[in-house]
C-alpha cells in the first residue's frame, strides 16, 4: 500500500510539471496573440477584422436552430471546451492534488478571497450610482492562470516549486469563484424546458459516472447535448463544460484515469489553440478613439486599480490574517515578499476578464465594453510590471539546491 502511495506521487509530480510548463508557454503565445489583435484592430484591415467576428454562423438541426456571430461562437462554443478544462483540473485538484488535504487549502482559498473581495469592493465603490456600470463589478476579481505562470516562467529555477503550487491553488479558486459568480450573475432570461433538458442530461452523465462507463466519447457526446440545452436555457454555455468535466470518471484502475487522460489530451490545444483563438477575438481595441476620459473614466478606473491595488491588498490581507490568527502558516522557502509578488501577478486578469467583460457589458450596458477593455489591458499589464519587479528583487538570485 505505502509503494503504491510513494508511486503516485513522482506521477502526480510530473502532472504538476507539465501542467505549469503548458501553460507558461501557452501565456507567452497569449500575449503574442493579444498583440497581434491590437495591431490589427489598430491598421487598414480594423474593418475586416470587425466584420469577420461579426460573420453570421448557423447550425441548423429539424427545428433547432443556433445562429450566432463568430465571436459569440469562440466565446460560448470555444470557451466551453476551456471551462472543460477547468473543471477537469478542479476535480483533480480536489480529490488528489493540492487540494486534498484541508491544510493546504486554507492559506490559497483565503488569498482567493481576499483577492476578489477588495478589487470587487474598489469597482463598486468607484461606479456607485451608475447601475449599467456596477454590472461589471466581477471583472477585477479574476486571475490570468496561464499569464501569472508564464510570468514566473520568466524566472526558471529561482522560482521555488511551492510558489508555483501556491499561485496555481489560489488561481484555481479564483476559477471556481469565477465560474460560480457568472452561473448566479450573468445569466440570461430562463427557459425552464430547456433548464429541464439540461438538468436530465447532466443526471444521465451521474448515472454513467456511477455505472463505471468510463468512455471518455460517451461524456463527449452527452456533453453537446448539456451545452445546446445549457445555451437555450439562458444559463452561459460554458458552464455546461464544468458541470460535464464534474462527471468524468477520476479513477480506473485497470486503464488508466479517464480524467487525467483527458485532461493531459486536452492541455495543449487549449493552450496553444482555444486561449490564443479568444484573445484574437477579444483583444483588439481601436485606440483612435481612446482620449484621457477614456482612461480615466471610472469603470476604466475601476478595473484598473481593482487589478493593479486591489489584488494584491486582498490577497496578502487574508494571507496575513490567516498566518497570524494560527490558521495557517507560509510553505516551505517561501517569504512574505515572494506572497507579495505572487500577489501582484494574480492582477492579471486578461482572458478570464475578458470573457467576464463580455458577459457584462452585452448584459448591461454595451457603451462600457470598451472602457473595460482598456482597464483590462492596462491593469494586466501593470500588474505583471509590478509582480516582475518584486519577484526579480527577491527570489534568490540562483536556484535553491
Amino acid at each position: 500500500m505505502l509503494s503504491g502511495i510513494s508511486g503516485a506521487k513522482p506521477k502526480l509530480r510530473k502532472a504538476l510539471t507539465e501542467f505549469i510548463r503548458l501553460e507558461s508557454a501557452g501565456g507567452i503565445l497569449l500575449l503574442c496573440a493579444a498583440m497581434f489583435a491590437m495591431l490589427i484592430a489598430n491598421s487598414p484591415l480594423a474593418d475586416q477584422y470587425a466584420l469577420l467576428l461579426n460573420t453570421p454562423v448557423a447550425v441548423l438541426v429539424g427545428e433547432l436552430e443556433i445562429h450566432k456571430p463568430l465571436l459569440l461562437w469562440i466565446n460560448d462554443g470555444l470557451m466551453a471546451i476551456f471551462f472543460f478544462l477547468i473543471g477537469l483540473e478542479i476535480k483533480r485538484e480536489f480529490v488528489e492534488g493540492e487540494l486534498s488535504s484541508p491544510s493546504q487549502i486554507v492559506l490559497p482559498a483565503l488569498g482567493a478571497a481576499g483577492g476578489m473581495v477588495v478589487p470587487a469592493g474598489i469597482y463598486i465603490w468607484m461606479n456607485w450610482g451608475n447601475s449599467a456600470a456596477l454590472e461589471g463589478w466581477a471583472i477585477p476579481v479574476a486571475t490570468d492562470i496561464a499569464f501569472a505562470l508564464g510570468l514566473l516562467s520568466v524566472f526558471g529555477t529561482r522560482v521555488p516549486t511551492a510558489l508555483k503550487v501556491f499561485l496555481l491553488t489560489l488561481a484555481i479558486f479564483d476559477d471556481l469563484a469565477a465560474i460560480i459568480i457568472i452561473a448566479l450573475f450573468y445569466s440570461g432570461d430562463l427557459s425552464v424546458q430547456a433548464l429541464w433538458v439540461s438538468f436530465a442530461a447532466l443526471v444521465f452523465a451521474l448515472i454513467m459516472n456511477k455505472r463505471g462507463i468510463k468512455r471518455v466519447s460517451a461524456y463527449v457526446l452527452v456533453g453537446i447535448i448539456l451545452w445546446v440545452a445549457v445555451l437555450k436555457s439562458g444559463v452561459h454555455a460554458t458552464l455546461a463544460g464544468v458541470l460535464i468535466a464534474l462527471c468524468v470518471p477520476m479513477r480506473d484502475h485497470d486503464d488508466g484515469s479517464p480524467l487525467r487522460s483527458l485532461e493531459h489530451d486536452l492541455h495543449g490545444p487549449v493552450a496553444y489553440g482555444i486561449l490564443p483563438v479568444f484573445a484574437l477575438a477579444n483583444a483588439g481595441i481601436a485606440l483612435g478613439g481612446v482620449t484621457l476620459h477614456t482612461v480615466t473614466d471610472p469603470v476604466t478606473l475601476g478595473v484598473i486599480i481593482g487589478l493593479v491595488v486591489g489584488k494584491p491588498i486582498g490577497v496578502m490581507l487574508f494571507v496575513g490574517a490567516a498566518v497570524i490568527l494560527g490558521m495557517a502558516r507560509l510553505p516551505q522557502n517561501i517569504n512574505w515578499w515572494n506572497v507579495l509578488g505572487v500577489a501582484f501577478a494574480c492582477g492579471i486578469g486578461f482572458t478570464m476578464s475578458l470573457f467576464i467583460a463580455g458577459l457584462a457589458f452585452d448584459h448591461g450596458g454595451g457603451e462600457y465594453y470598451g472602457q473595460d477593455r482598456m482597464g483590462i489591458l492596462i491593469g494586466s499589464v501593470l500588474s505583471a510590471i509590478a509582480a516582475y519587479v518584486v519577484l526579480n528583487l527577491t527570489l534568490p538570485k540562483k536556484a535553491d539546491v
